[in-house]
C-alpha cells in the first residue's frame, strides 16, 4: 500500500488524487478536443496592454467593479 504525504497548506486550490490510467486518459481527451485559435495582431496587442497593467496593479476587482455599478449581490 502506498503512503501519501499531503502538507496543510498546499500551493494551489484543490488536490485531487487519481489513479494514473483515469489521468492519462483524460489528458488524451483533452489535447483531442482543444483546437488552438489564433489571435489577430489586435487581440495580441490588447493582451499584451492587460497583462502590462495587471502587472503594474492597474485593474479592478470583482467586487470594485459591482461596487462602481451599484450591482447588489
Amino acid at each position: 500500500m502506498t503512503t501519501i504525504t499531503i502538507p496543510k497548506e498546499l500551493k494551489g486550490d484543490d488536490l485531487i488524487a487519481v489513479p494514473r490510467k483515469e489521468y492519462e486518459e483524460f489528458l488524451r481527451f483533452r489535447l483531442k478536443n482543444v483546437k488552438e485559435v489564433k489571435m489577430t495582431h489586435a487581440q495580441k496587442k490588447a493582451l499584451e496592454r492587460a497583462r502590462k497593467n495587471f502587472a503594474e496593479g492597474k485593474f479592478l476587482t470583482i467586487y470594485e467593479l459591482k461596487r462602481k455599478l451599484d450591482i447588489k449581490d
